[in-house]
């Protein structure tokens, strides 16, 4: 069987004709397949959607109750067969409920990335390498110059700068999903007790994280709290909010941003950050690296980000490989579907 017999790229996202289904479809479909719920993987209008429990519930949250017309919960590990086609889910270690997609049928078995990290979240469960035939995979920070620093020591910068200025309210630029929560989480786990403030476009998801048992401590939401309370605080926010004037209202914020693009300081003085956190839910280029060779994979196909330079190492490693030049899948800096409003 060749391989686009199984899975091929169209304009709607990857396809697989014998079952008739997309996995991440960026266009309406009859049947989609989901990752996880960030907002380029997952959309509203299909049909019927197959994905994990969390995901479900989040693309609840962020779309309405009827974001597809079916649902379907995918228990991990466990097939599901279409038309001869064994699909499978499996842990991808990006966010709550992320998973890789296994579609195999008469020997070839394909594995589905789509978004994953290798890095320790508490928040998530960590990604599970599988042997297959071919792999794909994303590429956000598929370049040398991406090496992801120890968690541990991003977070002690930001605690440190709490305890220098104690005057001053801190303001952390984090996603609504996945990003916001493991900070949170690492917070706690570096022993910071006190109350941490959410923005309201953060909370329906901090929530629901904290629902699904994250240990993300005691939050209270910002909104209406006096100024002068907030003097040596940590607020979470969505990364355009500490630019808007939302900003001002706070004891003379000190701006951070965590995100794996503040590896690059150009974009943290783009954005006016005054302390860049380097906190990635996307796996660095030794980790990919690592997870491509541990499938044992003869082929490699990249979807989307540093596609060129990962492809030419899996050909220097004797891999045959090819960009799939996805469209309409973004980086790190997803959208932020949920209201601005605090």
């Amino acid at each position: 069987m060749r391989p686009s017999d199984l899975l091929i790229p169209q304009p709607a996202g990857l396809y697989c004709p014998l079952a008739d289904v997309f996995i991440d479809p960026v266009l309406p479909v009859d049947r989609a397949l989901i990752t996880h719920g960030h907002s380029d993987h997952a959309r509203t209008g299909h049909g019927s959607v197959l994905a994990t429990q969390e995901t479900l519930g989040i693309m609840g949250i962020r779309y309405g109750e009827h974001f597809a017309e079916q649902t379907q919960i995918a228990q991990l590990g466990k097939s599901i067969e279409i038309n001869d086609v064994r699909f499978t889910f499996y842990p991808a270690g990006h966010v709550l409920g992320s998973a890789q997609i296994a579609v195999e049928t008469k020997g070839l078995k394909i594995i589905v990335s789509g978004d994953y990290k290798r890095a320790a979240d508490p928040t998530c469960l960590p990604f599970e390498p599988q042997r297959c035939d071919i792999f794909i995979t994303e590429a956000t920070f598929g370049l040398p110059v991406f090496t992801h620093p120890d968690l541990a020591e991003e977070v002690q910068k930001l605690l440190r700068s709490v305890k220098l200025f104690p005057e001053r309210a801190h303001l952390v630029g984090a996603y609504s999903l996945g990003k916001a929560q493991r900070v949170i989480a690492l917070i706690r786990e570096a022993g910071y007790e006190a109350p941490l403030y959410l923005h309201g476009a953060l909370e329906k998801l901090t929530n629901y994280y904290a629902n699904r048992g994250a240990r993300l401590g005691l939050l209270k939401p910002v909104a209406g709290v006096p100024k002068e309370d907030l003097q040596g605080a940590i607020i979470l926010c969505p990364p355009s909010a500490i630019q808007d004037v939302w900003a001002r209202k706070f004891p003379d914020p000190v701006t951070c941003f965590a995100s794996g693009w503040m590896r690059i300081r150009a974009r943290a003085r783009q954005r006016g950050v005054e302390l860049p956190l380097v906190v990635s839910d996307h796996a660095d280029w030794p980790d990919l690296q690592r997870t491509i060779l541990e499938t044992q994979a003869s082929e490699v196909w990249v979807t989307h980000g540093q596609e060129d330079a990962l492809v030419h190492w899996c050909q220097s490693v004797g891999l045959n490989a090819q960009p799939l030049n996805m469209v309409g899948y973004g980086d790190e800096g997803e959208t932020e579907p949920e209201s601005q409003a605090s």
